[in-house]
Protein backbone atom coordinates (compact mmCIF):
# COMPACT_ATOMS: atom_id res chain seq x y z
CA UNK A 1 0.00 0.00 0.00
CA UNK A 2 1.61 2.95 -1.36
CA UNK A 3 2.40 6.07 1.31
CA UNK A 4 0.65 8.59 -0.22
CA UNK A 5 -2.70 6.08 0.46
CA UNK A 6 -1.52 5.42 4.21
CA UNK A 7 -2.15 9.64 4.35
CA UNK A 8 -5.15 10.05 2.87
CA UNK A 9 -6.77 7.10 5.35
CA UNK A 10 -5.17 8.71 8.13
CA UNK A 11 -6.80 11.50 7.49
CA UNK A 12 -10.16 10.18 6.69
CA UNK A 13 -10.15 8.21 10.07
CA UNK A 14 -8.89 11.23 12.27
CA UNK A 15 -11.59 12.42 10.97
CA UNK A 16 -13.99 9.81 12.56
CA UNK A 17 -12.05 10.06 16.09
CA UNK A 18 -9.70 7.44 14.89
CA UNK A 19 -6.31 6.73 14.78
CA UNK A 20 -4.69 4.05 11.57
CA UNK A 21 -2.13 2.04 11.77
CA UNK A 22 -0.26 0.11 9.03
CA UNK A 23 2.57 -2.32 9.41
CA UNK A 24 3.84 -5.01 6.62
CA UNK A 25 4.40 -8.71 7.48
CA UNK A 26 7.75 -7.95 5.86
CA UNK A 27 9.31 -5.27 8.40
CA UNK A 28 12.59 -6.79 9.84
CA UNK A 29 12.39 -8.08 13.59
CA UNK A 30 9.11 -8.77 13.79
CA UNK A 31 8.80 -10.52 16.74
CA UNK A 32 6.09 -10.71 20.05
CA UNK A 33 5.60 -7.75 21.99
CA UNK A 34 4.81 -10.62 25.17
CA UNK A 35 3.98 -14.06 26.25
CA UNK A 36 -0.11 -13.74 24.95
CA UNK A 37 1.43 -12.80 21.44
CA UNK A 38 4.03 -15.48 21.78
CA UNK A 39 1.87 -18.22 23.01
CA UNK A 40 -0.91 -17.51 20.48
CA UNK A 41 1.79 -17.02 17.68
CA UNK A 42 3.66 -20.33 18.67
CA UNK A 43 1.13 -22.68 17.09
CA UNK A 44 0.66 -20.80 13.30
CA UNK A 45 2.40 -21.86 10.24
CA UNK A 46 5.12 -19.18 8.96
CA UNK A 47 3.12 -16.97 6.87
CA UNK A 48 0.56 -16.60 9.35
CA UNK A 49 3.04 -15.99 11.93
CA UNK A 50 4.02 -12.98 10.30
CA UNK A 51 0.91 -11.72 9.30
CA UNK A 52 -0.71 -12.20 12.78
CA UNK A 53 2.18 -10.15 14.24
CA UNK A 54 1.78 -7.39 11.82
CA UNK A 55 -1.78 -7.11 12.64
CA UNK A 56 -0.73 -6.38 16.67
CA UNK A 57 1.79 -3.55 15.31
CA UNK A 58 -0.81 -2.03 12.83
CA UNK A 59 -2.98 -2.08 16.36
CA UNK A 60 -0.49 -0.68 18.78
CA UNK A 61 0.35 2.15 16.06
CA UNK A 62 -3.43 2.84 16.18
CA UNK A 63 -3.72 3.06 19.53
CA UNK A 64 -0.62 5.22 19.79
CA UNK A 65 -2.02 7.57 17.26
CA UNK A 66 -5.25 8.75 19.49
CA UNK A 67 -2.51 8.65 22.63
CA UNK A 68 -2.46 5.19 24.02
CA UNK A 69 0.36 3.16 25.14
CA UNK A 70 0.26 -0.68 24.47
CA UNK A 71 2.34 -3.79 24.42
CA UNK A 72 1.46 -7.17 24.42
CA UNK A 73 -2.11 -7.78 22.81
CA UNK A 74 -2.93 -11.98 23.39
CA UNK A 75 -5.92 -13.11 22.57
CA UNK A 76 -9.08 -15.24 23.39
CA UNK A 77 -10.05 -17.30 20.74
CA UNK A 78 -9.83 -15.51 17.59
CA UNK A 79 -10.80 -11.83 18.96
CA UNK A 80 -7.48 -9.83 20.69
CA UNK A 81 -7.82 -8.41 24.41
CA UNK A 82 -6.43 -5.12 24.57
CA UNK A 83 -5.85 -2.82 27.93
CA UNK A 84 -8.91 -1.77 29.84
CA UNK A 85 -9.74 1.65 28.07
CA UNK A 86 -8.53 0.90 24.73
CA UNK A 87 -10.04 -1.34 21.40
CA UNK A 88 -8.57 -1.29 17.62
CA UNK A 89 -9.75 -3.20 15.05
CA UNK A 90 -7.64 -5.50 12.68
CA UNK A 91 -7.48 -6.57 9.40
CA UNK A 92 -5.17 -7.90 6.69
CA UNK A 93 -4.69 -8.88 2.80
CA UNK A 94 -1.66 -9.16 0.96
CA UNK A 95 0.96 -8.80 3.14
CA UNK A 96 -0.14 -5.49 4.62
CA UNK A 97 -2.30 -4.80 8.18
CA UNK A 98 -4.20 -2.26 8.74
CA UNK A 99 -5.75 -1.39 12.54
CA UNK A 100 -8.31 1.51 13.37
CA UNK A 101 -8.34 2.92 17.60
CA UNK A 102 -10.95 5.10 18.79
CA UNK A 103 -9.52 7.79 21.25
CA UNK A 104 -10.14 7.71 24.92
CA UNK A 105 -13.51 8.78 25.91
CA UNK A 106 -15.49 8.00 23.00
CA UNK A 107 -18.67 5.56 22.68
CA UNK A 108 -18.11 4.34 19.06
CA UNK A 109 -18.29 1.15 17.36
CA UNK A 110 -15.10 -0.10 15.82
CA UNK A 111 -14.90 -2.13 12.76
CA UNK A 112 -12.11 -1.87 9.71
CA UNK A 113 -11.34 -4.12 6.44
CA UNK A 114 -9.05 -3.88 3.48
CA UNK A 115 -9.07 -6.14 0.87
CA UNK A 116 -6.26 -6.07 -1.97
CA UNK A 117 -7.49 -8.33 -4.67
CA UNK A 118 -10.35 -7.68 -5.66
CA UNK A 119 -13.15 -10.33 -6.18
CA UNK A 120 -14.61 -11.22 -8.76
CA UNK A 121 -18.34 -10.25 -9.57
CA UNK A 122 -19.50 -14.13 -9.19
CA UNK A 123 -18.60 -13.70 -5.36
CA UNK A 124 -21.91 -11.69 -4.94
CA UNK A 125 -23.73 -14.73 -4.45
CA UNK A 126 -21.96 -14.84 -1.12
CA UNK A 127 -22.10 -11.22 -0.38
CA UNK A 128 -25.51 -9.99 -0.95
CA UNK A 129 -29.32 -10.76 -1.59
CA UNK A 130 -31.42 -10.37 -4.35
CA UNK A 131 -33.12 -7.10 -2.95
CA UNK A 132 -29.72 -6.17 -2.60
CA UNK A 133 -28.51 -6.21 -6.23
CA UNK A 134 -29.41 -3.16 -7.09
CA UNK A 135 -26.35 -1.76 -5.50
CA UNK A 136 -23.71 -3.22 -7.88
CA UNK A 137 -24.63 -0.52 -10.39
CA UNK A 138 -22.73 1.63 -8.26
CA UNK A 139 -20.67 -0.17 -5.83
CA UNK A 140 -18.32 -3.41 -6.80
CA UNK A 141 -18.40 -6.54 -5.38
CA UNK A 142 -15.02 -6.01 -3.47
CA UNK A 143 -16.55 -2.94 -2.08
CA UNK A 144 -19.59 -4.35 -0.76
CA UNK A 145 -17.76 -7.42 0.81
CA UNK A 146 -15.41 -4.48 2.53
CA UNK A 147 -18.21 -3.09 3.80
CA UNK A 148 -19.70 -5.91 5.34
CA UNK A 149 -16.80 -7.32 6.73
CA UNK A 150 -16.23 -3.75 8.33
CA UNK A 151 -19.60 -3.55 9.84
CA UNK A 152 -19.64 -7.30 10.96
CA UNK A 153 -16.81 -6.52 13.32
CA UNK A 154 -18.90 -3.55 14.55
CA UNK A 155 -22.19 -5.51 15.32
CA UNK A 156 -22.11 -7.74 18.71
CA UNK A 157 -25.24 -8.90 17.36
CA UNK A 158 -23.69 -10.55 13.55
CA UNK A 159 -24.16 -14.07 13.09
CA UNK A 160 -24.02 -16.57 10.16
CA UNK A 161 -22.31 -15.28 6.81
CA UNK A 162 -22.46 -11.77 5.13
CA UNK A 163 -25.94 -11.84 3.57
CA UNK A 164 -27.24 -11.78 7.30
CA UNK A 165 -26.46 -8.19 6.68
CA UNK A 166 -28.23 -5.51 4.72
CA UNK A 167 -26.49 -2.76 2.84
CA UNK A 168 -28.39 0.68 1.82
CA UNK A 169 -26.46 3.55 0.24
CA UNK A 170 -26.44 6.47 2.89
CA UNK A 171 -24.63 10.13 2.19
CA UNK A 172 -21.62 8.71 0.00
CA UNK A 173 -21.22 5.77 2.14
CA UNK A 174 -23.43 2.61 3.14
CA UNK A 175 -25.72 1.78 5.70
CA UNK A 176 -25.62 -1.68 6.97
CA UNK A 177 -27.59 -3.41 9.30
CA UNK A 178 -28.41 -6.99 11.01
CA UNK A 179 -31.32 -8.31 8.91
CA UNK A 180 -32.41 -10.01 12.25
CA UNK A 181 -32.74 -6.56 14.00
CA UNK A 182 -32.17 -3.89 11.26
CA UNK A 183 -32.40 -1.03 14.53
CA UNK A 184 -28.71 -2.39 15.02
CA UNK A 185 -26.97 -0.92 12.29
CA UNK A 186 -23.31 1.43 11.34
CA UNK A 187 -22.67 3.30 8.59
CA UNK A 188 -19.26 2.69 6.69
CA UNK A 189 -17.22 4.51 4.41
CA UNK A 190 -15.40 2.67 1.70
CA UNK A 191 -12.29 4.23 0.01
CA UNK A 192 -10.34 2.49 -2.78
CA UNK A 193 -6.83 2.05 -2.12
CA UNK A 194 -5.34 1.46 -5.46
CA UNK A 195 -7.07 -1.65 -6.75
CA UNK A 196 -8.04 -2.56 -3.58
CA UNK A 197 -10.74 -1.28 -0.93
CA UNK A 198 -10.43 0.20 3.05
CA UNK A 199 -13.66 0.47 4.56
CA UNK A 200 -13.84 1.31 8.03
CA UNK A 201 -17.49 2.05 10.51
CA UNK A 202 -17.70 6.06 11.14
CA UNK A 203 -20.20 5.63 13.62
CA UNK A 204 -24.38 4.26 14.51
CA UNK A 205 -26.73 4.97 11.67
Amino acid sequence: MAGSDTAVLRSLVAAAGLGLGVAAVSEPCAEPAGPGEAAAAASMPSWRRLEFLAGRRAARRALRAVGLDCGDIPRVGRLPVFPPGSAASISHSAGIAVAVARAPGRDQPLGCDLELRPLPREAARLVLRADEEGLLAAWSVTELFSAKEAAWKALPGAQGSLRELGAAPCGGGLRIHLRADPAQAVAVRVVRVGTGVFSHVVGRA
